[in-house]
């Protein structure tokens, strides 16, 4: 297998990213964390810089990046705002099922909106008892006439009643298992309700509700792939997805590790720089360690999509990405707060909330534990 690395096209885009994000990101996300309001100016930024359209085929007005150049993305916008960075990351995950299961009517319809900033999306999957076990779903979508009626509840959905596009998974035949969930593609006008948002402990400016889906009709032209096909496109989308949350994480672990490391070079103690004291200096190797090694699984993962999966891994390569970078970031920002002291449990350096962003990407597009699950399956069966 060749040695894998960055392209001088791509550690350009990273270099000019990361001035973007100092200058246009970072300085809103404590303000939109602190009033828990979606980061309208920082997402208007990134439509600036064309940032979601890196992600959808340019034949649907998008740029067709390859998912190691989306992740570096996420990565550095991340570093700055990890709120931000969930933003522009759950338009793609909504479109996923479009872009590799969608008719070209649904992907001329709305890909170009979705790469111009113009239109966003939400992936609608979990329910408040069906999280890791997708199969005990209630959601119900049944067919009548030209149409499906769609009834249920959605969970955790991100974007909740910012986006104009939902994609939902709902049950066609709940007696067939798994094989029984379809796909669709509902907008937002036909009555999708926001039922509450959550008051989340990190993630703040990024908002997630409880979506109600009472008795929508929404065509059969949006329904997404074939009938029973849902169980095997969230699948799909989430093994090419994870590695991106993989990169989120390992935005935000490089952020704490940059804010702490530049404290301890200012803050002194017994007449001398903290930066100077060996038990600190091998605690900060030690996160940068973590982080080099996150960051090559991630972008291996990302990778192997590029690739087509040719060796057929990407389901445990994506949990590896996403399960270790986001164990990494947890352990790094919460070492972050640490090497602050007391200034570290304070919302007047940024450090605790890099840990507070940090926990979710431990939870979300799959619990690590269930992550460990795919691994192990793949190792023995």
């Amino acid at each position: 297998m060749p040695v894998f690395d960055l392209t001088d096209d791509q550690r350009e885009f990273r270099r000019v990213l990361r001035n973007f994000v100092a200058e246009r990101i970072a300085p809103n996300a404590p303000g939109y964390d602190e009033r828990e309001e979606y980061p309208s100016e920082s997402f208007k930024a990134c439509c600036e810089l064309e940032i979601p359209a890196l992600g959808v085929p340019a034949e649907y007005g998008g740029q067709g990046a390859d998912l190691v150049t989306q992740a570096i993305a996420v990565e550095e916008i991340a570093r700055g705002c990890a709120s931000t960075a969930v933003t522009v990351l759950i338009s793609k995950l909504g479109m996923l099922p479009v872009m590799n299961f969608g008719s070209e009517e649904m992907k001329h319809k709305y890909l170009p909106r979705v790469a111009s900033g113009e239109g966003q999306a939400s992936y609608c999957l979990s329910e408040a008892d069906a999280g890791s076990d997708v199969v005990s779903m209630h959601a119900r979508a049944v067919r009548d006439g030209d149409a499906y009626v769609i009834s249920g509840t959605k969970y955790w959905i991100t974007n909740a009643g910012i986006s104009d596009t939902y994609t939902v998974f709902a049950k066609t035949d709940p007696a067939a298992g798994h094989r029984g969930i379809s796909c669709f593609l509902v907008e937002k006008d036909w009555g999708v309700k926001v039922a509450k948002l959550e008051h989340k402990m990190g993630l703040r400016a990024s908002p997630t509700g409880e979506v109600l889906f009472d008795e929508i009709r929404v065509p059969v032209e949006n329904r997404i792939g074939e009938e029973g096909q849902g169980f095997y496109i969230a699948m799909h989308t989430l093994d090419r997805s994870r590695p991106t949350i993989g990169a989120q994480a390992v935005g935000i672990a490089q952020g704490a590790l940059d804010y702490a490391a530049g404290y301890l070079k200012q803050r002194k103690q017994f007449g001398r720089p903290v930066a100077d004291f060996q038990g600190l200096r091998f605690m900060v190797a030690d996160m940068a360690m973590r982080i080099e090694a996150a960051r090559t699984l991630v972008y291996r993962a990302c990778a192997a999509v590029d690739a087509g999966d040719p060796f057929g891994d990407l389901s445990s390569l994506g949990a590896m990405a996403k399960c270790f970078a986001s164990d990494v970031a947890m352990q790094v920002a919460t070492d972050a707060v640490q090497l602050l002291g007391g200034y570290g449990y304070t919302r007047e350096f940024p450090v605790e909330r890099f840990m507070r962003d940090a926990k979710i990407t431990q939870i979300y597009e799959g619990t690590n534990q269930v992550q460990r699950v795919v691994i192990a399956k793949r190792l023995l069966g």
